[in-house]
């Protein structure tokens, strides 16, 4: 096999998709490229591979960062391959890492393919009460919220149409938050007849938030605190201002199913009512300047420490992108509630978490940051701080954790106080790694090494080959 650096680039999924975002038609890409129809539709179907000029050519017409364009179409289906052939299902076959990578590299509609089977597997197995009704009418396995994150990460979760519309928007409501959400209430009343009305409990019951539709109202619970009000009344005014980027961006989602399509549609209001209380430029130069500090952000913003952190991962506009960071938001059970992937994410995505990963002690340790910097058994590091923060009356604390690849680790404040390097894994039951003495699960990979004459340190030794 050729050397990596010697592999032809085979992309045209990502074409596709660009192609799509902007709107056009393989004809109207060619034109503006300078090449035939005919060429681009191979480039698509992967009939031919990318070469230098054409690289060139895209970043010259689009503006578009040809790293992350290159990088992006390979490095996700790759890490999802290597977990799904390490499935007990299939690890006899013993498929050798290169031949992985090759199948992600220049089939990547394979890899799509496997990647949706293997999900409706899990799905199938962690619901085993849904498969005797599977064959009945109307039985849907797929899951919309693997959908909506798979979409995101398509689009490394960032839609420039909706950040620009809302940025002119935000340009006439003042940078301070409560002048902000005072402008908004105007706007709203002035512009679309909605009044804003702050109400009791007894008013609205167990919810936050109702929108009486034939009153015009706007009613917000009492309980909220002063950040979610402002994204509340922001979002109200996404929807009425913005009607028309939004109904865009949602068909150009193209969702499987009306479920599907209403929690694209609710990602999206929200995505442009943070676009609106922290626009683009303003919010990724004041992260810059802060090298990332949550506290000013939050403060500055008036937004809460969780709203300031799911901001941080959707800058990614050409020529002032954001450190590429994720985010995951752990429940105290350590269920991942919400995950954003950036460039890549030291977490198995068909599985949980590592124990001996520091960002856990943010549950004992409620308001701190926790930073840790991590090291994975192939050798790739990241940086990752860690808050536990409240969700409300009566709710448990979650915790926040965003984290980006080492290199990107100088750029953000939290790293100068961070020490030691932590080693850990995806999840116990893919993590090879022979030391690890927190391990719940064996390896799915090898095979147990019992000895009844020996008892190891580590629970659940394992042959190393």
């Amino acid at each position: 096999m050729a050397p990596a650096g010697d592999r032809k680039l085979y992309l045209g999924p990502r074409l596709r998709l660009l192609r799509r975002d902007l709107g056009l038609n393989q004809t109207q890409m060619a034109e503006e490229l300078g090449v035939s129809p005919s060429y681009l539709n191979h480039l698509e179907r992967n009939q031919r591979p990318f070469t230098a000029q054409m690289l060139l050519r895209l970043a010259d017409t689009y503006d578009i960062d040809m790293r992350g364009f290159v990088a992006a179409a390979n490095e996700a289906s790759s890490s999802d391959l290597h977990e799904i052939f390490a499935d007990a299902l299939v690890r006899d076959i013993g498929v050798p890492r290169q031949e992985v990578l090759e199948v992600a590299e220049n089939y990547p509609g394979v890899a799509e393919a496997m990647t949706r089977l293997y999900r409706a597997l899990a799905d199938l197995r962690q619901m085993p009460e849904r498969v005797e009704s599977a064959g009945l009418a109307g039985t849907r396995v797929a899951s919309p919220l693997a959908w909506l994150r798979d979409w995101l990460d398509a689009r490394r979760n960032h839609f420039a149409d909706l950040d620009a519309a809302a940025e002119t928007i935000s340009a006439a409501l003042g940078d301070d938050p409560d002048a902000m959400r005072e402008a908004m209430a105007r706007r709203l009343r002035d512009d679309h007849g909605v009044a804003v009305r702050i109400v009791g409990r007894e008013v609205l019951g167990d919810a936050i938030r109702h929108y009486d539709y034939h009153r015009r109202r706007l009613m917000l619970a009492e309980t909220l605190s002063a950040s979610d009000r402002l994204f509340e009344i922001a979002s109200r005014l996404a929807i009425e201002d913005l009607s028309g980027p939004l109904a865009a961006a949602t068909a150009a989602a193209d969702a499987p199913d009306a479920e599907t399509r209403g929690l694209a549609q609710q990602t999206l209001t929200s995505y442009a009512a943070a676009a609106i209380v922290m626009p683009y430029g303003r919010f990724h130069a004041a992260a810059e300047a802060s090298r990332y500090d949550m506290d000013l952000l939050s403060a500055r913003f008036g937004v809460s420490y969780e709203q300031a952190a799911h901001r941080l991962t959707t800058l990614d506009r050409p020529g002032a992108r954001g450190v590429p960071l994720f985010l995951l938001k752990l429940d105290t059970a350590g269920n991942v509630a919400k995950r954003f992937s950036g460039e890549t994410m030291p977490l198995a995505r068909f599985g949980g978490g590592c124990p001996r990963w520091r960002v856990h002690r943010a549950f004992r340790r409620l308001g701190e940051t926790v930073t840790d910097r991590v090291e994975m058994p192939d050798g790739a590091s990241y940086f990752t701080w860690a808050r536990a923060v409240m969700r409300g009356e009566g709710r448990e604390p979650a915790v926040i954790v965003l984290g980006c690849e080492a290199k990107h680790a100088a750029r953000i404040g939290y790293g100068d106080a961070s020490a030691g390097v932590t080693r850990i894994g995806p999840a116990c039951h893919l993590c090879e790694r022979t030391d690890c003495t927190d391990r719940s699960l064996p390896p799915i990979t090898r095979s147990l090494d019992l000895n009844p004459i020996r008892k190891a340190r580590v629970p659940y030794p394992f042959r190393a080959i």
